[in-house]
């Protein structure tokens, strides 16, 4: 069933915010959470979650296994679901939800990019996009990191092994060639000397 928070009137899909990533983005290596400590301690659940520890725990639960959902920082709107995500049963969930302060505390009906209608929270969804920005920025340098090394490989490869290699590695069209053929030749496959040799008597021949 659609969860539906008491202070919540039902809502049309076109009503709902649309969520601000994607379902195809992926944090593959997401082993550390950002954490504002300061923000955590003067936070409202956190003051409710003193008088029922156990909303509490089973809150910042939510928190983390939405980092594991898609999109990433949302969670499913039904309650199996949910009660299956904290591994209770739902008995045991609805009871839990039923209270004054829940563990879905801050958490709204969000509409995603897939067509789903998922529940997001804008603390964790804050959280989850400063992530998804410093997975980016960390692919871009290693992507960059990773055609600088393969450009120098061509270079000596060139230099060092090839007949008037020496005059085309001087040459950054030429070498930038050599690796676009490698790449598409091979792609994701390193540039071996074989593969130099084979990319510059192929690109000799269509000259």
């Amino acid at each position: 069933m659609t969860l539906q928070p008491a202070h919540l009137r039902p809502v049309d899909s076109v009503d709902l915010p649309t969520y601000p990533i994607s379902a195809s983005d992926r944090l593959d290596s997401h082993f550390f959470l950002q954490w504002n400590l300061k923000r955590w301690r003067g936070s409202e659940f956190r003051r409710h979650g003193y008088a029922d520890p156990e909303v509490g725990w089973f809150g910042r639960e939510l928190f983390e296994i939405s980092q594991d959902e898609t999109p990433v920082g949302t969670l499913p709107g039904d309650d199996e679901a949910l009660a299956f995500l904290l591994r209770m049963p739902i008995v045991r969930w609805k009871e839990l939800k039923a209270r004054e302060v829940n563990p879905l505390h801050g958490w709204r009906p969000v509409l995603c990019d897939n067509g789903q209608t998922r529940l997001a929270h804008p603390v964790v969804t804050e959280v989850a996009l400063a992530a998804l920005g410093s997975k980016k920025r960390n692919d871009s340098k290693n992507a960059d990191d990773r055609m600088r090394k393969r450009l120098g490989t061509i270079v000596g490869h060139l230099t060092n092994s090839l007949t008037g290699g020496a005059r085309m590695a001087q040459s950054d069209e030429v070498v930038n060639q050599i690796s676009d053929w490698i790449e598409q030749s091979y792609p994701g496959g390193s540039a071996t000397l074989k593969r130099v040799k084979e990319a510059v008597n192929d690109l000799s021949s269509r000259h």
